[in-house]
């Protein structure tokens, strides 16, 4: 599979995670997993919320209906994971990087451009727990927790391809791409300050 091979060409995102990121997870996976948690939570929120803004657009409601259960059921198999290891859920986490990537875009113009907007943010945001989650399948010395989150790679994969091709299907190809590649370029900046916390994002 060429995401297997090669998941940044794949996903379209310019740095990859540095690897010695999972050396600092694993020294406190419990505080990774309740980062994880929320994220799945927001996810799910995110979804509801593209529903409740763009309820005419059927086929995006029926996906974000969908995506929104999905989420929900990634979260409890994050938290069963916590409460299996004896732990409980924490306190929410600050989300530096996407409080970051989301400042990107100006703020104003049409529902549609919104729209575009907040797709295209997704779409990276889950190219990026995709990459994250294949480096701690393949890194992780715990194998247990390494296969859960391969299994969850693939969904992320999922996600970001579906955000994408719905800001294509919505918004003018050539100026959606356009704006696609400078969000990827913005998020490589990002991603040089980051890396250095046991978070999803972090």
């Amino acid at each position: 599979m060429e995401q297997e091979k090669d998941p940044i060409k794949m996903l379209g995102l310019k740095l990859p995670t540095d690897p010695r990121w999972v050396n600092i997870v694993e020294k406190n996976v419990q505080e990774i997993l309740t980062d994880h948690a929320y994220c799945e939570q927001k996810a799910a929120s995110t979804a509801i919320s593209i529903i409740i803004g763009y309820p005419e657009y059927k086929e995006l409601v029926d996906e974000m209906s969908l995506l929104a259960q999905e989420e929900m059921s990634h979260f409890k198999m994050v938290h069963d994971k916590i409460l299996e290891r004896g732990w409980h859920l924490g306190r929410e986490r600050k989300d530096e990087y996407v409080n970051r990537l989301m400042k990107f875009f100006p703020k104003g113009g049409s529902r549609l451009t919104n729209l575009i907007h907040r797709l295209l943010y997704a779409a990276l945001i889950e190219a990026r727990s995709c990459e994250r989650f294949r480096l701690l399948s393949e890194e992780l010395t715990d194998k247990k927790l390494a296969d859960f989150y391969r299994k969850l790679m693939i969904s992320e994969a999922n996600h970001y391809t579906m955000f994408l091709s719905f800001a294509r299907k919505y918004g003018d190809r050539k100026e959606v791409d356009k704006k696609w590649e400078d969000l990827l370029v913005f998020e490589a900046q990002i991603m040089k300050d980051l890396g250095r916390e046991e978070t999803v994002h972090g």
